[in-house]
């Protein structure tokens, strides 16, 4: 080859990486949608690594303030360069979500050189000195992840969560974690972020990853949802695989998208819902749910009219009910039904039923498939609960002594499920079946609605779905939402009325550069 030919050709590549460069910057990267990404992928103005390289700048610059992210893949660009050839070569694209980043909550283990660790130093580094640095390595993929792989999305890093998923005390500010230590809402930083899936929600808001995985027991993807202007899906329990998913309860765990807007969750759920081998039993029965075509195709704007939804008079209060008039009004005029007071029957007691249950019920769980869950592990310094308890103590960076980790030691004095637990367990189906469900099903009610996320408790106890929507602001900037809450395999309508709600109103905006 000559002079002239290799001079030429560098000069091409040159002229290449500047066109890009270009090309990139005409495309808005901010607030994104997967719409706005694919058109921009087809057309050749963005590539999978530009779009990597976004976030990761953005992070760089945001996530040792807000705190969002508590780890990044290193093999982020390398996946990213992979989505790229794929689409250059003509492969068929496996999903909406190839070449997609993905960030996914620090419970759901990873293959890979992410560690899975719930937010807690008990599950990073080793005792075993061949093994230094060496922390938790989990068998396989959560059955989720699997489902991201498999669509060809690209894992960006692990979202930051309150340590244990809030299950090591009450005291634990919501966000807070040994590893990273306090999260902070991106609107306003002295609110509360919320949690569990506190970085999930945060870091999606901030415009730090495309979409984000969250996990909920009892509200910890709809909370956070609704405290950082984004969208929360919590689906039916067993819809989703909890397979490899650092647990609490199987009867209540469920893994969801939190993203900006209502469209991107749905996407995300069409990947990760599903039979799965690893969560075989539950996640065949609850498959009967999933509609042919899957979710997409109940993202119509006009399929409010005539739904019933039900205003719960016992979450609303006055101030509620006057703060979201104009959100019944617009409801109203799209076609919507309200069915005003509607009660729970003794809903004091109701409640009263379900903490006392989940108390004896949920402690014994987590006991037993923590547990199972640490057993598995390839490799790790703690194999069980009393393990971890043992090393919160001495570790300095898990503040022992401020936060404490009550919930913990109460579990340990457990001993598996026993009659007690048992007992526990039917009462609190019997609480939904005869409270919850026959107050849907006598008001002839397509959802529930509920200010902020105040229905989460009563969606957990028996796994029913729910989707928290932006509805706003308050007077010092913190985001304000409306959740949507239904019976089992209810999610078809769930998504019509939560994506007919966003298309009405739009209502979020994205958080300020510096959260005041």
């Amino acid at each position: 080859m000559s002079l002239f030919s290799i001079l030429f050709i560098s000069l091409c590549m040159i002229l290449s990486i500047f066109s890009n460069k270009s090309e990139a910057k005409t495309f808005s990267f901010k607030e994104a949608s997967i719409d706005d990404i694919h058109i921009a992928f087809k057309q050749n103005r963005l590539t999978s690594r530009q779009l990597v390289e976004f976030y990761l700048s953005e992070s760089q610059k945001a996530n040792p303030i807000l705190k969002g992210i508590i780890e990044v893949n290193p093999d982020a660009l390398f996946l990213a360069d992979r989505a790229d050839q794929e689409r250059k070569s003509g492969v068929p694209l496996s999903s909406r979500l190839h070449g997609i980043p993905v960030l996914v909550k620090d419970n759901i283990a990873t293959k890979d050189k992410l560690n899975t660790t719930a937010g807690s130093l008990a599950l990073v580094g080793s005792i075993v000195p061949s093994l230094a640095l060496v922390g938790s390595i989990v068998p396989q993929d959560a059955g989720v992840v699997k489902k991201l792989r498999n669509a060809s999305a690209i894992i960006l890093g692990k979202a930051t969560m309150t340590e244990w998923a809030a299950f090591r005390t009450e005291n634990i500010p919501s966000g807070w974690n040994g590893r990273l230590g306090q999260a902070l809402n991106p609107y306003v930083a002295s609110a509360d972020p919320s949690g569990s899936s506190t970085g999930s929600a945060t870091s999606v808001a901030a415009n730090l990853a495309a979409v984000a995985l969250g996990t909920e027991t009892a509200g910890s993807i709809l909370y956070p949802a609704n405290s950082n202007s984004v969208v929360g899906v919590k689906p039916t329990v067993e819809l989703t695989n909890r397979a490899g998913v650092i647990p609490i309860s199987q009867l209540q765990d469920t893994v969801g998208p939190i993203c900006r807007t209502v469209s991107h969750a749905v996407e995300v759920l069409d990947v990760i819902v599903g039979i799965d081998r690893d969560d075989f039993p539950a996640t065949k029965k609850a498959s009967t749910y999933i509609p042919h075509g899957g979710y997409r195709q109940f993202l119509k704007a006009d399929e409010l009219k005539h739904k019933r939804l039900g205003i719960l008079k016992d979450l609303f209060g006055s101030n509620d009910i006057k703060a979201c008039q104009h959100h019944f009004n617009t409801l109203r005029q799209k076609g919507a039904v309200l069915v005003d007071n509607v009660e729970v029957p003794n809903i004091n007691l109701v409640y009263s039923a379900i903490v006392n249950a989940q108390d004896i019920a949920l402690f014994a769980e987590f006991k037993m498939d923590l547990n199972a869950y640490l057993k598995k592990l390839v490799h790790t310094q703690v194999r069980s609960l009393a393990d971890v308890i043992a090393f919160n103590k001495i570790s300095a960076s898990e503040k022992f002594k401020e936060y404490g980790q009550g919930i913990m030691m109460a579990a340990e004095k457990t001993n598996a499920i026993g009659k007690l637990e048992r007992e526990a367990l039917r009462n609190i189906t019997k609480v939904c079946k005869y409270k919850f469900e026959k107050m849907i099903k006598v008001n002839k009610l397509d959802a529930l609605m509920s200010p902020g996320a105040d229905i989460a408790s009563l969606l957990a106890v028996e796994g029913y779905p729910g989707i928290n929507v932006p509805a706003g602001y308050d007077k010092s900037g913190v985001p304000v939402g409306i959740s949507f809450g239904g019976l089992k395999g209810s999610e078809p309508t769930l998504i019509e009325i939560a994506y007919g709600f966003e298309q009405a109103t739009h209502i979020r905006k994205p958080p300020p550069s510096h959260p005041r």
